[in-house]
């Protein structure tokens, strides 16, 4: 919401804008890499190729979290940045009030999600004595979070060396998998859980702060607690990135390193904002004396 878009003409000012809207632009792009990961993790689960309603959330999670949080992440850029002070009518608040509400549902109901494939995770049990790995031909064996490869005479064996298997009993069918693997499933799966809740915490913060800001109220101790706050939150955050960075999960570690910066241009958009308020207000009290 300030009114510098189209008034600056430097080479340093269009080369930062190009670059936060090729962020933005990579952003999307991992939304659909993320739908074509689940949409085959869900092929190989769902023989009949439809996984159902109920069980959408569970097996697009990612897909769809990451396409709300950048229909959220666009709508803080026009509130922050791209609409000036003077095109700000009541009708346009209240649509972006009404997209970032729905924006929210969502995000809070894919949270849901990551918590619901987490817990699902526990539900592994060891399999019964007498029962090998080479007599379940045909069933699906986890390697990873939302990984499977499908059982074959082929890899049977091999899965066979694996340590105290383990099996699932679902709407999906019999899921197998080993202790270790499952180990590391539950990593990334609590990781998710961790990362999606931490980031709800970090637009309830940015989101005070725009309200905050369109009331002139975003000064002083305030703005301190909330630098304190998001500091922290991002550091978890980053925390996350690196951790799926070590466990080799690339796209989450890029996508994660991508949202950072996402929300670093948006926190700079609220700083510059508060520059060019304090300095409508110095102007306006200069006037006035």
């Amino acid at each position: 919401m300030n009114t510098l878009l189209g008034t600056s003409t430097s080479g340093r000012r269009r080369a930062y804008q190009a670059f936060k809207y090729v962020v933005y632009i990579l952003l999307t792009i991992n939304v659909v890499l993320f739908f074509l990961d689940e949409w085959d993790a869900a092929g190989l689960l769902f023989d009949e190729g439809s996984v159902p309603f109920a069980e959408l959330i569970r097996y697009f999670t990612a897909s769809i979290d990451s396409a709300n949080w950048v229909v959220l992440l666009l709508l803080f850029e026009l509130e922050t940045y791209t609409i000036p002070d003077d095109k700000f009518t009541p009708r346009l608040a209240l649509t972006l009030n009404i997209l970032r509400g729905v924006c929210y549902a969502l995000i809070t109901y894919s949270v849901y999600g990551y918590i619901v494939t987490w817990l699902d995770l526990f539900a592994y049990h060891p399999v019964a004595e007498g029962i090998a790995i080479c007599q379940q031909l045909g069933d699906d064996f986890l390697q990873t979070l939302d990984e499977y490869v499908q059982i074959t005479a082929n890899n049977c064996a091999a899965l066979a060396q694996a340590p105290e298997l383990l099996v699932h009993s679902s709407v999906d069918g019999e899921l197998f998998t080993d202790s270790i693997s499952l180990k590391d499933t539950l990593g990334l799966a609590l990781v998710d859980v961790i990362n999606a809740v931490t980031w709800l915490l970090v637009v309830i913060v940015l989101e005070m702060d725009v309200r905050l800001q369109v009331r002139g109220l975003l000064e002083g101790r305030i703005n301190q607690v909330s630098k304190y706050i998001k500091f922290v939150l991002y550091s978890i955050l980053a925390a996350a990135a690196i951790y799926w960075g070590v466990t080799g999960s690339f796209l989450d570690f890029w996508d994660a390193f991508l949202w950072l910066a996402a929300f670093i241009f948006i926190e700079m958009n609220v700083v510059e904002w508060q520059e060019e308020t304090e300095a409508k207000k110095k102007q306006q009290s200069q006037a006035s004396t």
